[in-house]
C-alpha cells in the first residue's frame, strides 16, 4: 500500500511539498534508532521505557512537523501508519512487546525487516520530491 501511494505521489509532484533536507535527515536517522530499540524487545519491555518513550517522542514530533508542510499528506499518513498501535508497523510492534513483555529474536527480526522497509519508503518518497535550486554567486 505505502509503495503504491509513493509511486502515486511521485507522478505528480507538483502537488506536493517540496524536498526538506531536515525530513529525510530526520527519517533515516528514526529508522536506525528505532531499529536499534526493536533490537531490546527480546528483554523486558519494562526496562526499556524510557528508550522507547526516546524515540516515540521523536516520531511523534515528526507527525507534528509534517503535518504543518504544506501539500504533505501523504508523509504525513506514511508516519502516522508507522507510529500508530493498531497497526503492523512499529508502533503496532511497540504494543505487541509492551502486552507480551518480551518477543521472540525470530519475529524480532521479521518485523525489522518489514518495519524498515518502511521508513525506507518514507526517506524515498522525500528524496523524490522537486529539490529547491540553489541560487549560484
Amino acid at each position: 500500500m505505502l509503495v503504491a501511494a509513493s509511486i502515486i505521489v511521485l507522478a505528480g509532484c507538483a502537488t506536493i511539498s517540496r524536498f526538506d533536507q531536515y525530513a529525510y535527515a530526520q527519517s533515516t536517522s528514526l529508522k536506525v534508532d528505532a531499529l536499534n530499540v526493536m533490537n531490546l524487545a527480546s528483554q523486558q519491555y519494562d526496562t526499556h521505557v524510557s528508550d522507547i518513550t526516546t524515540v516515540n517522542t521523536a516520531m511523534d514530533k515528526m507527525v507534528a512537523y509534517e503535518r504543518n508542510r504544506p501539500k504533505n499528506e501523504l508523509s504525513e499518513k506514511m508516519w502516522v501508519m508507522l507510529r500508530d498501535t493498531n497497526q503492523n508497523l512499529y508502533g503496532g510492534f511497540i504494543r505487541r512487546w509492551k502486552n507480551e513483555g518480551t518477543l521472540s529474536p525470530v519475529f524480532i527480526k521479521e518485523s525489522q525487516i518489514l518495519i524498515g522497509q518502511a521508513f525506507d519508503q518514507v526517506s524515498q518518497l522525500e528524496s523524490g520530491k522537486i529539490k529547491t535550486q540553489q541560487a549560484t554567486n
